[in-house]
């Protein structure tokens, strides 16, 4: 099996797994309890703490652990939302190609009487900085653009965005959730206000994520209950998986510069093999994209077929964000950079990883222009823009 799809969830690595089931057999108590059993349950919390503030460049005071991304990016928008309704201020800038964890949250927002403007991303899937800047108004209590695409893997000028943001006095917020442990991220550098972050996307479990949020910013709770992660996030805390996931990002973190130069040359000659491909075309930008993310369109197929072929070679990809697989429609995300249905829904997403061999790219290559050949030989949809009847859009 090759597995290509990185971008949905990684594998753990073997550090995560071995601290984690370590603790589940020797440090399981409950780390609100005050006797010494518990006590060391919430010291390994409070050292796990401590990892996941130092890898991004924050202090441990500012990390509130969560389920997973999603609700980090509800607690944030909900937030800053709060904030902002205390003094009038209710407009919120997002982008049109956020994860649903972001555009859900805003929808609701807005039947409560927010205003929300989502800007263009463009046919590179970047955001222009002084488009924002000119989106910024006076009521603007909250910006939340996502550090990197989860589909495509364009990633944003973060920095200038949130220099602009400070700036002008407005909360920013990001989903980090695919950019963390593939690429440097510094909160103090990057001018970042709060920031969302998910282990299984950096070889951590599943079901914990965490929440950044900057000395200052009075945090709303989403979920009520008991007293834990300082008052912030009630329930009680699964110290295992989050030692595990700082671990992992510990090692993603210090792994970056060693592990990203080959990743991106593999990135490249994937992106060069299927660009070979009549019709074809890469979405977002070639440079500005996450060391490992290579999404395509390919005219006259349907990414589903493309998907279940491929799983039948032993190579596993996606169309898009796991998220929405169960969804019939297009990807947003392609829609929002310029896609036409027709070409969106033949949409390939591989996400590679340092475990990806040289072996594995050509492997890849070979069978996507197998089964993207074999696909259109039968396909009216191709027959008619091979005969004329229809135009070629890539």
């Amino acid at each position: 099996m090759i597995y290509a799809d990185n971008a949905a969830t990684t594998k753990m690595s073997d550090a995560a797994i071995c601290i984690m089931t370590d603790l589940m057999k020797e440090t399981w108590g409950n780390p609100s309890s005050l006797y010494g059993f518990g006590q060391r349950a919430k010291e390994v919390l409070e050292d796990a703490r401590k990892k996941v503030a130092d890898a991004i460049g924050a202090d441990p005071k500012e990390i509130i652990f969560t389920s997973g991304g999603s609700e980090a990016d509800n607690q944030a928008i909900v937030t800053a939302a709060n904030i902002g309704a205390t003094k009038g201020n209710k407009h919120i800038i997002s982008s049109a190609f956020e994860h649903h964890a972001v555009l859900h949250a805003l929808q609701k927002l807005e039947k409560q009487g927010f205003e929300v403007t989502l800007l263009d991303v463009h046919e590179d899937g970047l955001i222009r900085p002084d488009e924002l800047a000119a989106a910024i108004r006076d009521d603007t209590c909250l910006v939340t653009i996502m550090y990197a695409n989860n589909e495509i893997g364009t990633i944003q000028p973060i920095r200038e965005i949130g220099r602009i943001c400070r700036e002008r006095g407005v909360i920013f917020h990001t989903d980090a959730v695919q950019a963390l442990g593939h690429i440097p991220v510094n909160v103090v550098d990057d001018n970042i206000d709060m920031l969302s972050g998910s282990a299984h996307k950096f070889h951590g479990p599943k079901g914990v994520g965490f929440l950044y949020v900057k000395k200052g910013i009075k945090v709303s709770n989403i979920i009520e209950g008991g007293a834990q992660e300082k008052g912030r996030r009630a329930g009680t805390e699964n110290v295992p998986a989050i030692a595990a996931a700082a671990t992992a990002l510990t090692d993603a973190a210090a792994g970056i510069e060693k592990n990203t130069a080959g990743i991106i040359a593999k990135r490249d000659r994937l992106i060069k093999g299927l660009s070979e491909i009549p019709h074809s075309a890469l979405n977002g930008d070639a440079k500005s994209r996450l060391p490992g993310n290579v999404n395509f369109c390919f005219e006259g197929i349907e990414g589903e077929s493309l998907l279940l072929l491929l799983d039948d070679k032993g190579i596993q990809a996606s169309s898009g964000s796991a998220c929405t697989s169960g969804s019939l429609d297009p990807s947003h995300v392609l829609l929002a950079i310029g896609r036409v249905h027709d070409v969106a829904h033949g949409s390939l997403r591989l996400s590679i990883g340092e475990d990806t061999s040289d072996e594995d790219v050509e492997t890849i290559i070979g069978a996507v222009k197998e089964v993207v050949e074999y696909l259109r030989s039968f396909s009216p949809i191709w027959r008619d823009l091979e005969s004329g009847v229809k135009k070629h859009i890539l």
